[in-house]
């Protein structure tokens, strides 16, 4: 397995949609960046949130998780409330090839900040809006900005295409549009 580079990403996004809008160099500036990096790409957030509240005090069983449990709020900064999460979505629309698993993991500039960006692989075929979730794991409010880099993801090759790639599997999370909460 081998991690794939700068030169690789750029092909597979412009070629065959795999990353969609698709930045070709680190768009730095007064935002947290974004784009194709030497070995990975930092997505941005879009602007769709999903606030956890514990108003109802319902219990969180990802079994019957209920949409109650969060607030749905469509703003340029979002604000996650102490120890608590906030749901959202990448702004780019990521296409797996089939022989690929991807990695994702938080920046680092909001790591420092005491906020983890937590997200799931990325298995081979799949395809839609990554939900990420954040974590603020700080007793004071944090602040996420929308449209600016929030996570990389790591493209790794597997030695060959695997028996049944999460399209072939029909998987429950295939071809998200917005933030998905849990499903079984």
């Amino acid at each position: 397995m081998s991690v794939l580079s700068d030169k690789w990403i750029r092909k597979m996004s412009k070629e065959q949609g795999m990353i969609t809008p698709f930045e070709e160099k680190q768009v730095r500036g007064n935002s947290i960046s974004y784009g194709l990096s030497s070995f990975g790409y930092d997505a941005r957030v879009s602007e769709e949130f999903k606030i956890f509240t514990n108003v109802n005090s319902e219990i969180v069983d990802p079994k019957n998780f209920k949409p109650t449990n969060f607030v749905t709020k469509n703003v340029l900064e979002c604000i996650i409330p102490p120890n608590s999460f906030v749901l959202a979505r990448t702004v780019e629309k990521f296409k797996i090839p089939d022989d690929v698993l991807v990695i994702c993991l938080g920046k680092s500039t909001y790591a420092r900040c005491g906020i983890i960006v937590n997200v799931t692989p990325l298995e081979p075929g799949w395809e839609g809006y990554v939900t990420l979730e954040f974590s603020n794991t700080t007793p004071l409010p944090a602040k996420i900005y929308a449209n600016e880099g929030v996570a990389q993801f790591i493209f790794l090759k597997g030695n060959e295409k695997p028996e049944v790639t999460y399209a072939d599997r029909n998987g429950k999370y295939m071809g998200q549009t917005g933030v998905t909460l849990p499903k079984v």
